[in-house]
């Protein structure tokens, strides 16, 4: 079964650092393009950052552009997510998403999702 899963979440005082891991089960992420989201309570869903499958070109919203990287590693099937200088809004359930859509940005139709992991970050 297609599965996706992510970690890394937890607590982390403002102006720290975190990694998300997103790794992927049952299928490989060859082909696919791979997003990161997050919600936060009472906040529609925002794409936070996502790699296209055509040509590997990243994407980051403007809120987290130049503090969050994402890269990936394909032997061990998994995408990261680099979060550096946190902030409390920053604060969000985050989802990673994968789809074969040739390009991601603006993209929210992905076929699989992950269960999210809590990110929070204290001032």
């Amino acid at each position: 079964e297609a599965q996706l899963v992510e970690s890394g979440g937890g607590l982390v005082q403002a102006g720290g650092s975190l990694r998300l891991s997103c790794a992927a089960s049952g299928f490989s992420f060859d082909g696919y393009s791979i997003a990161w989201f997050r919600q936060a309570p009472g906040k529609e869903r925002e794409e936070v950052s996502c790699i296209s499958s055509s040509d590997s070109s990243t994407y980051y919203a403007d809120s987290v552009k130049g503090r969050f990287t994402l890269s990936s590693d394909n032997a061990k099937n998994t995408v990261y997510l680099e979060m550096n200088s946190l902030r409390p809004e920053d604060t969000a359930v985050y989802y990673c998403a994968a789809d074969r859509t040739w390009y991601c940005k603006g993209y929210a139709w992905y076929a699989y999702w992950g269960q999210g992991t809590q990110v929070t970050v204290s001032s």
